[in-house]
């Protein structure tokens, strides 16, 4: 028999919880072709990574990633850590012959994307795989929104809309984080929040981003330091004491995609009372769909070639077994959430791995979101100026 994949995880904070759900329950809800073995997660504070492994089913813990990718017995690596490492261990584990999943954005600048993506392709030969964490493609109802589009729901895509917006840092006495810090996090709202809804648009039109016109902005610019030391800023003053905040707050972009449609992005977390506002409608001349994460079970069609009379958005709700993803799942209605997404994304790249197909979103796909990030802030630079983003985009 195929022995078990097993799986090492880097990083163990907020997505180090959702993706170890995803671990626990795919093989649990799935008839996947492989066994799954959680073998070990991985954190630089022993006791912290080790309460997070018997909390949520890692057989072991350690501090030494680079020790765990070098083992004979870790198949997988999952990578969740702050972006201006994931470069480096993604390297590494590929060079080790390790399948790798990554979270997104990819990585902190155009050139480790770059290096990333390459080893990618040296791996694929030998039959490695590697895939990011693009979770959001995997909620049933934004893949059935791919697929209608595909099959011409909405005819020739015109427009698209896609905004991200949350509030958390809305407070200004909300401490300095190292989502807010450049060299650890590549950018604020536009990386963190922005690639989910560029990488949508992509996904789910199957067109390109070549040019965007953009502003950003850092509306906070201090923040206190929090009072544990966490940040290694303090000068023993305490939270009182505060740090600049290096990322934006806020982007507003505009895109040209591959057909010449236009699109318009919005990714905040200063837009007061919207938690987790992720929403995307696309306009075509035989109709439009519309998506929005806090009604993540639905889909709304507008379908231009109905009679007149009965035009109007409907709503879809996806959760019958015909659906992507929700066969393994409740019965019809009995709904989805937030974590079935880390679930699913388990399933395709063990499917990939098991069958020897390359998985989606590739690494490519990683690249081709962060030089979007990258065009955005180099508009923004130049007062808003057209950029060009430059380079081959990826077979989406």
């Amino acid at each position: 028999m195929t022995r078990p994949l097993r799986v090492a995880m880097i990083g163990y904070g907020f997505m180090g919880a959702a993706h170890s759900v995803g671990w626990r329950q795919a093989p649990r809800m799935f008839d996947l072709p492989r066994e799954i073995e959680m073998a070990v997660v991985v954190g630089r504070n022993p006791d912290a990574v080790a309460s997070a492994a018997a909390k949520w089913g890692w057989a072991e813990s350690a501090t030494d990633w680079r020790e765990i990718v070098g083992r004979d017995d870790i198949d997988i690596v999952d990578i969740v850590t702050p972006g201006e490492s994931h470069a480096e261990i993604a390297i590494a584990a590929l060079d080790a012959g390790k399948h790798v999943l990554c979270e997104k954005p990819l990585a902190n600048t155009v050139a480790e994307a770059e290096a990333m993506a390459e080893a990618a392709a040296r791996a694929r030969v030998r039959g490695i795989r590697s895939m990011v964490g693009f979770t959001y493609r995997r909620v049933p109802a934004v893949t059935l929104l791919r697929d209608m589009i595909a099959e011409g729901a909405v005819g020739t895509v015109q427009q698209v809309r896609a905004a991200y917006r949350q509030d958390w840092l809305v407070d200004p006495e909300t401490p300095l984080a190292w989502r807010l810090q450049k060299e650890q996090a590549g950018s604020g709202a536009l990386g963190d929040i922005g690639a989910h809804i560029i990488d949508m648009t992509q996904f789910v039109t199957g067109l390109g981003v070549e040019r965007v016109s953009g502003t950003i902005d850092t509306i906070v610019k201090e923040r206190p330091l929090p009072a544990d030391g966490s940040m290694g800023l303090s000068n023993g003053a305490g939270a009182a004491e505060k740090g600049a905040v290096t990322v934006d707050d806020v982007a507003i972009f505009t895109g040209r995609l591959a057909n010449g449609a236009l699109a318009s992005f919005e990714a905040t977390r200063f837009a007061t009372g919207r938690k987790n506002a992720l929403t995307i409608e696309v306009s075509g001349d035989r109709g439009a769909l519309a998506f929005d994460l806090e009604d993540l079970n639905s889909l709304r069609f507008y379908d231009r070639t109905a009679p007149e009379g009965r035009q109007g958005f409907t709503q879809i709700l996806v959760t019958e077994s015909q659906h992507p993803y929700v066969s393994a799942w409740w019965p019809a209605g009995h709904l989805l959430g937030y974590e079935h997404g880390f679930s699913h994304q388990v399933v395709d790249l063990v499917n990939a791995i098991a069958d020897g197909s390359d998985p989606h979103s590739s690494f490519d796909e990683g690249l081709c979101v962060q030089r979007v990030l990258d065009a955005v802030e180099r508009s923004s630079a130049a007062e808003s100026a057209w950029t060009r983003v430059g380079a081959p985009i990826p077979a989406l």
